[in-house]
């Protein structure tokens, strides 16, 4: 794979730990190790960071926007302070029959993240950890990279994403698989 010029980030299960219970409070807001470092070695390789993630307890009610906004600048204050920068952040707060067109797997998401970084999709990189964003990733014309690093049956996941995509990358983590993207590339 050539060099991407941005990598499109989920945040629950790739950034942060994710629960099924929902990340409803900053407190409950804690990084994959290594994420918060492998953002900044992205940043560092002049590769532009996005985050593309669906946030469906603003839809369901489970959490204010308030308390939202204030997960999120925990999130972007440990990632600066990692020396990692967002360049853009997308979120779809609809419910799973919310009839949106932003809800991953459709590709709203991407689609805008790669208008606002000004790329377009065979320059970026998708990196999830469910096949919601494989799909998203595949119907944006994107490639995509599969971490385990989530709460689903991560065996399951990858033969789902690897009908969709036979030579999809899998990797543990975020950190292994900016290893090995820079690695590639350097």
């Amino acid at each position: 794979m050539h060099t991407p010029k941005a990598v499109l980030l989920d945040r629950d299960g790739v950034i942060n730990f994710d629960s099924v219970h929902y990340i409803l409070s900053p407190e409950q807001w804690h990084p994959v190790p290594g994420s918060l470092q492998a953002i900044a070695r992205l940043t560092d390789a002049g590769i532009s960071v996005a985050i593309c993630s669906n946030q469906s307890a603003l839809g369901r009610g489970m959490i204010s926007q308030e308390t939202f906004q204030a997960i999120h600048a925990k999130m972007m204050l440990a990632i600066e302070e990692a020396g990692g920068v967002i360049m853009h952040v997308a979120y779809c707060p609809h419910t799973p029959d919310g009839g949106c067109t932003c809800r991953k797997p459709l590709p709203g998401l991407l689609n805008e993240s790669l208008a606002a970084l000004d790329i377009t999709a065979p320059d970026a990189l998708m990196i999830g950890d469910s096949i919601r964003d494989i799909q998203a990733a595949h119907a944006a014309g994107a490639q995509a990279w599969l971490v385990q690093s989530g709460h689903g049956n991560a065996a399951d996941i990858l033969k789902q994403a690897r009908a969709l995509m036979p030579d999809i990358p899998v990797y543990g983590d975020l950190a292994s698989a900016v290893d090995a993207l820079l690695e590639t590339n350097a």
